[in-house]
């Protein structure tokens, strides 16, 4: 009998313009399992991450000829990876800024790179699409989710979602009567594993909202004050 073959490693692409803590963290992930690539500047990161389609890019904020945030931007608007923000400032707003760029989380320097390694372990633990039972498209009023082809659509338009806004959109719309707490949230999408602040779910719902909007400007998602979020009416 032949051996199965063995399963890829995931790959992870670190983007850092300091060269020694690049390699000390790609380093960390190799001896974690992972295969990794290292860019330090913007532009090369953005040619790498469509280049590879690496499952998680480790990306620094502050980085030579295209910041952070921008790279972000550009791999979001052609990958579907899970993006890993790095920042040296400990600010809310860089964080809620990083959040709202299509980063799934954050992490502030200094840090240990074995919570790094463990972050990333995290991400790709999440919950996926990889259903074995056929589950139909849900309709709430004018929006449409396929849970298993992972496409939403509002009044018959398609609308381009991160994973993170999937997954969060998938939860609420698998129990649209319940109300959720952003813990809740979080355990779904992020899985129990997850430590960090739970504000990114606001951040996260509110860029869902703002694409849903485009479309339609109706009730999708609703507040639940001192509760947290659920489906609204979508009409």
């Amino acid at each position: 009998m032949s051996e199965p073959a063995a399963l890829t490693p995931a790959h992870v692409l670190v983007v850092d313009d300091e060269t020694v803590l690049a390699g000390m963290v790609a380093n960390y992930l190799q001896r974690a399992g992972f295969r990794t690539s290292v860019a330090h500047d913007g532009v090369r990161a953005v040619e790498f991450a469509l280049a590879e389609a690496p499952d998680v890019v480790v990306l620094d904020l502050g980085l030579p000829g295209k910041d952070g945030l921008q790279v972000c931007r550009e791999i979001r608007q052609r990958s579907d990876c899970y993006i890993l923000m790095l920042t040296a400032r400990n600010e809310e707003i860089d964080k809620l800024v990083g959040l709202s760029s299509g980063a799934d989380d954050y992490m502030t320097k200094p840090f240990s790179a074995r919570e790094l390694v463990a972050r990333v372990q995290v991400l790709l633990r999440r919950p996926r699409a990889d259903r074995v039972v056929e589950e139909p498209p849900r309709l709430i009023g004018a929006l449409r989710l396929d849970p298993v082809g992972r496409r939403v659509t509002v009044l018959d338009v398609e609308v381009d979602l991160t994973r993170t806004e999937f997954d969060l959109l998938d939860v609420l719309t698998a129990r649209p009567r319940a109300a959720f707490t952003r813990r809740q949230l979080v355990d779904a999408v992020w899985g129990p594993d997850w430590v960090g602040d739970e504000h990114l779910v606001d951040v996260h719902i509110g860029h869902l909202r703002r694409k849903l909007a485009a479309v339609a400007d109706l009730p999708f998602v609703e507040t639940m004050r001192g509760v947290g979020y659920r489906m609204g009416p979508g009409r």
